[in-house]
C-alpha cells in the first residue's frame, strides 16, 4: 500500500510541483496518475523510491515511511519502467533484465534462466535474450523493460509514461499486456500517463492532476467520466467522455445479424444493389475462411492496413468478439461501411453483424450511477 498525507514538493524557487496530496494507491490496485504537463503527476510518483524528496508530509510505502528507509533498498524492491524502455546499451536483453537480481546477490547464472522466463511471460520470444536493445524495434525494448522491472519480483511498480514513444498499434499492444499481466500477478502500480483513454482504460482508479501540482479527483475511472469534479476535470477528460464510458459496459448477449458474405474467389459474379454491401471471405491462405474486406457494387474495398480489416486486440476497428466492451462493439458498427460491425470467434470466423441500435438497448439495461471513490 502506498499512502501520500498532506505531501508537497516545493523548490529552492518557489515553485510548487506537488501541493497537499493526500491519496492511497491500495495493495493490487493499478493507480493511473493523469494530467496537463507540469501537473506534478511525475513528481509525485518520483517521491515514492525518493528519485524526489518530499518538502513536507508524509508518504509510506506498507506503513514505512520513505524517507526513514535507505533509498537503495527503497528502490531495489520497486520495480521502474520508464519512456524508451532505458535499457543499458552495451548489455544483451538477457543481462539487462537480470540486473536487479544481480544486484540483490543473486547468482548471474540463475538471474540469467529467471530472465529468460519473465521474457516468455511479457509475450517475447526468449531467442531475443542474446541481442543488445539496438537491435530489438520500440515495443520490444518496452517490453524489456517491462521484464526487466519484474524480473525480482517486486510488489510495486512505478511506470512514467512507459508507451508514449511507440507507435498506437503497439501502444495498444502493451497496454493489453499490462492488463494480462496485472490479472495474472495483482501487484500495486502507479501509471502516469497523459493520456486519458489510457488511464480509464488501465487504472483501476485515476487520479487527476492540475496546474500547481493540485490533485483535482481521484476515484474509479467509471466516475471520473460520468461525474467529473470540476471544470478542469471536465475539460480534461473531453466532450466524448460518454464515448469512452462504453468501455465499462458488457458486450456480452448483443444480437448478432446476418451479414451477406462473398467468397474471394467469386467475387466477378457476385451482383449488388445501389447502397449493399457484401462481407468477402478470404479463399486460401493464412486467413482462409476469414472476413478481410467489405465490397460494394463499385467494386470499392473498403481495408484497414491495406488488406484486412483491424482485430479487436490490437486497437478496436472493425473485428469485434462477442463478451468484448460496448465501446468495442458500437466501434465495429461506426467502422464499417454497411453499419453492420464485423463479430468474429476467437479464430476469426464470422459469427455475425453488430448494429449500433442494440448496442444503445444494451447500454440502456445496464446504465447505473458508478459508485464514488
Amino acid at each position: 500500500m502506498i499512502t501520500f498525507t498532506n505531501v508537497t514538493k516545493k523548490y529552492p524557487d518557489g515553485t510548487v510541483a506537488v501541493d497537499d496530496l493526500t491519496l492511497e494507491v491500495p495493495e493490487g490496485t493499478l493507480a493511473a496518475f493523469v494530467g496537463p504537463s507540469g501537473c506534478g503527476k511525475t513528481t509525485s510518483m518520483r517521491m515514492i523510491n525518493r528519485m524526489i524528496e518530499p518538502t513536507s508530509g508524509t508518504l509510506t510505502v506498507n506503513g514505512e515511511d520513505v524517507t526513514q528507509v535507505d533509498p537503495v533498498k527503497l528502490r531495489l524492491g520497486i520495480g521502474y519502467v520508464i519512456q524508451s524502455a532505458g535499457l543499458m546499451p552495451h548489455q544483451r536483453v538477457v543481462d539487462n533484465v537480470a540486473t536487479v537480481p544481480v544486484l540483490k546477490g543473486e547468482s548471474r547464472r540463475s538471474a540469467r534462466k529467471a530472465a529468460l522466463e519473465v521474457l516468455e511471460r511479457v509475450g517475447l520470444d526468449p531467442k531475443l535474450a542474446q541481442r543488445y536493445p539496438s537491435q530489438l524495434s520500440g515495443g520490444q525494448q518496452q517490453r524489456v523493460g517491462v521484464a526487466r522491472a519484474l524480473a525480482a519480483d517486486p510488489p510495486i511498480l512505478l511506470m512514467d509514461e512507459p508507451f508514449s514513444a511507440v507507435d498506437p498499434v503497439v501502444r495498444e499492444e502493451l497496454q493489453a499486456e499490462i492488463l494480462r499481466l496485472q490479472s495474472e500477478l495483482r501487484k500495486t502500480i502507479v501509471f502516469v500517463t497523459h493520456d486519458i483513454d489510457e488511464a480509464v482504460k488501465l487504472g483501476d482508479k485515476v487520479a487527476v492532476f492540475g496546474r500547481g501540482g493540485v490533485l483535482q479527483q481521484y476515484a474509479e475511472p467509471a466516475f471520473v467520466l460520468s461525474n467529473p469534479a470540476n471544470e478542469l476535470v471536465s475539460g480534461f477528460v473531453g466532450a466524448d467522455r460518454g464515448y469512452r464510458g462504453l468501455q465499462f459496459f458488457d458486450a456480452t448477449g448483443l444480437p448478432l445479424h446476418d451479414i451477406r458474405t462473398v467468397a474471394e474467389d467469386d467475387i466477378d459474379r457476385l451482383e449488388l444493389a445501389p447502397g449493399e454491401w457484401a462481407l468477402v471471405i478470404r479463399g486460401e491462405g493464412d486467413g482462409a475462411g476469414k472476413p478481410f474486406a467489405w465490397i460494394n457494387v463499385e467494386g470499392v474495398q473498403v481495408h484497414r492496413n491495406g488488406s484486412a480489416l483491424y482485430d479487436s486486440t490490437i486497437g478496436g476497428g472493425s473485428f469485434f468478439r462477442p463478451g468484448g466492451s460496448l465501446r468495442l462493439a458500437l466501434d465495429a458498427a461506426l467502422s464499417s461501411p454497411s453499419g453492420l460491425g464485423v463479430a468474429v470467434d476467437e479464430d476469426g470466423g464470422l459469427l455475425g453483424g453488430v448494429q449500433a441500435d442494440d448496442v444503445l438497448a444494451a447500454l440502456k439495461q445496464q446504465r447505473q450511477v458508478p459508485k464514488v471513490g
